[in-house]
């Protein structure tokens, strides 16, 4: 999607966001003189800024010590955004952008107890349909598939992978570690489809700021459209696409 114009700030409105971000990056409570040195903001102005978002309850000042942390305003928002945190409606938008770029199928999923499950479809262009429709369950071997292995830590999708993988020789066993490996380092994972001959696919993760897996963006399509490794236009697309989702979701690459 196309970045907000740069317009006009408000300075005063930056250094204060500026302070609350350095006191959660510090992960500890900071004294006044230690945020003075950290900022460079002079003594004066800076027992106003944080005056200011203490009285707003956005940084809490301790009385016996006089170090400032997060306030509860903050946690207050924070509850807020993640009630409001409606991934599917947040990611649509890209999702047909990516299916206009690549005019084939684009899939969001998410993990469920029986493995990857398709909760969104976008095809609104001339994308191929491999008939994957939402509530399919998508194999381990798939793009898509291949993230959930590959960024999911859980007991439950360790038994997942062993039981898709039963039959798969050691050989190929080994290969699908090593793929797994390339997908951490990368973010971006491909496969020739399983579920269909001559279709393909490529998949990216959803990270939230904790770099938790949300879900995983599949596009799907014909074999010629579809990208087989990271340095083909297309793949450089959709990982600048990856991190530009995940970071309305608070992860910072």
């Amino acid at each position: 999607m196309e970045a907000p114009k740069k317009g006009t700030t408000i300075q005063s409105l930056q250094i204060g966001i500026g302070i609350i971000d350095l006191i959660a990056k510090e992960g500890r409570p900071l004294k006044f003189t230690e945020i003075c040195d950290l900022t460079k903001i002079t003594k004066s102005n800076l027992y106003k800024y944080l005056n200011t978002l203490t009285q707003s309850g956005i940084l809490y000042r301790d009385k016996e010590s006089g170090s400032y942390i997060l306030g509860s305003k903050l946690i207050e928002y924070g509850m807020a955004a993640t009630a409001e945190e409606n991934v599917i409606d947040r990611i649509t938008p890209y999702m047909q952008e990516i299916n206009a770029k690549c005019l084939s199928t684009v899939l969001y999923s998410i993990w469920t107890s029986n493995g990857p499950m398709i909760v969104k479809e976008v095809n609104v262009k001339q994308g191929y349909n491999i008939g994957a429709q939402v509530g399919t369950l998508l194999p381990v071997l798939s793009a898509n598939g291949k993230v959930f292995a590959t960024f999911l830590e859980d007991q439950v999708i360790d038994e997942w992978i062993q039981k898709e993988l039963a039959d798969l020789s050691e050989e190929k066993m080994i290969h699908f570690k090593e793929e797994c490996k390339i997908i951490k380092e990368k973010e971006i994972a491909y496969a020739r489809e399983p579920l269909v001959s001559n279709v393909s696919s490529v998949a990216f993760p959803v990270f939230n700021y904790k770099k938790q897996l949300l879900g995983a963006i599949t596009v799907v399509g014909f074999s010629d459209l579809i990208p087989t490794h990271e340095e083909e236009e297309l793949s450089q697309y959709l990982i600048r696409s990856s991190k530009e989702i995940s970071a309305t979701f608070g992860y910072k690459s």
